[in-house]
């Protein structure tokens, strides 16, 4: 009796730009997790407050303070989808004036 052949990933464009790998039942996302840092830079006067705002959200801590406004954030997402939302939700924080993506990488399992 012929055995089947055992099921076979396939890469297309998209899975490959967006590093998973399209399975038939299901895409499966690469082991590990996004790394960043992101450069806030806010009103001082409102500092403290904003700071508890970033590490209330998810994977968000603060590696770097300056008096004048600036943090440095360091943060977690799983995918790079999560990471972008998580910067966007940064910088639509009150008292924002800005915040860039300063460092990112893929940590691999």
């Amino acid at each position: 009796m012929a055995q089947a052949a055992p099921h076979r990933a396939t890469l297309n464009r998209r899975a490959l730009i967006t590093g998973r790998v399209l399975s038939a039942d299901r895409i499966i996302p690469p082991p590990g997790a996004e790394i960043a840092s992101i450069l806030v830079q806010a009103r001082p006067e409102r500092l403290a407050e904003l700071e508890a705002e970033i590490t209330a959200l998810p994977g968000c801590e603060i590696y770097g303070r300056d008096a004048r406004g600036k943090l440095v954030v360091v943060t977690e997402a799983p995918d790079s989808g999560s990471l972008g939302t998580l910067l966007n939700t940064i910088q639509s924080l009150p008292n924002v004036y800005s915040a860039a993506l300063v460092f990112h990488a893929i940590e691999t399992a």
